[in-house]
């Protein structure tokens, strides 16, 4: 059903305008049933005119290049590798891949509440592209707001989830944005904690939480981003909920909360 012929039910189930049976009110004119219904509309539609960036990191064939992977690119700090191919669970699901599901499910739950989607890929069976231009996809995207997808790959007793935040450095185009970035952060592990089974990071971070000044994605990036590392794929119990479709729903629903929440600010 239409939003707007929810709107008009939501109301009518009211009794309002005297739809069913109750008292009549302003609503009597289209112009105040119009912005009745607009209110409605926007209610449900939390993230209506923002844009949002996903970078789902690797992909899923990077390991058949590895003299494209091993490039060097500045991230205005330093030179690192154009990509890399990610770690996986002992299992050989790889991380590129839950990357990319866990995006995917975000990207959805993302248009459904109005949001516009830009993301660094689109499939999970290219190769790339470089760290950098993943950045300048997101910002020549006009983002609001970005998150870095990533999972772990640690010693088999090392659990839960961390997010990397960008740390100012000279020179660096993220001057701006790192405040409100600590905010995403924020919300972004509160989001986690409430809604998913992962707990916080037991071997990274100071409370599952660390800036980084070496990553192309944080310092060349002009819009709030965090990088959230979802787990470690070399825990068993990690890798069992990152393995999960019930799990990485339950991810892209928290990174949701956390957006809306950020947005409304």
């Amino acid at each position: 059903m239409p939003v707007a012929a929810v709107a008009i039910a939501a109301l009518a189930a009211a009794g309002v305008d005297g739809m069913s049976g109750g008292h009549a009110t302003a609503l009597t004119t289209p112009k105040a049933r119009a912005t009745a219904v607009a209110a409605v509309t926007n209610a449900s539609l939390p993230l209506k005119g923002k844009i949002v960036g996903i970078d789902p990191g690797h992909n899923g064939r990077n390991y058949t290049d590895p003299n494209y992977l091993n490039r060097q690119v500045f991230n205005g700090h330093n030179w690192e590798d154009c990509d890399t191919t990610g770690t996986h669970a002992n299992n050989g699901y790889t991380e590129a891949l839950f990357n990319f599901r866990v995006a995917e499910y975000l990207r959805a739950d993302l248009i459904r509440d109005g949001a516009k989607v830009v993301m660094t890929r689109n499939t999970n069976n290219g190769i790339g592209p470089c760290v950098t231009t993943r950045s300048y996809i997101i910002n020549e995207g006009h983002a609001n707001v970005a998150v870095d997808i990533h999972a772990d790959g640690a010693c088999s007793s090392c659990r839960g989830f961390s997010i990397l935040e960008p740390e100012a450095y000279k020179g660096l185009p993220n001057a701006k944005v790192i405040v409100p970035s600590e905010r995403l952060g924020a919300d972004v592990k509160a989001a986690m904690l409430a809604g998913t089974r992962m707990p916080v990071s037991n071997y990274y971070g100071v409370n599952g939480i660390i800036h980084r000044d070496d990553l192309a994605g944080l310092n060349l990036t002009k819009v709030p981003k965090i990088l959230i590392e979802v787990g470690n794929m070399k825990n068993a119990t990690d890798a069992r909920l990152e393995t999960s479709a019930t799990f990485q729903q339950e991810v892209a629903r928290a990174l949701l909360a956390a957006i809306i929440k950020f947005l409304a600010r």
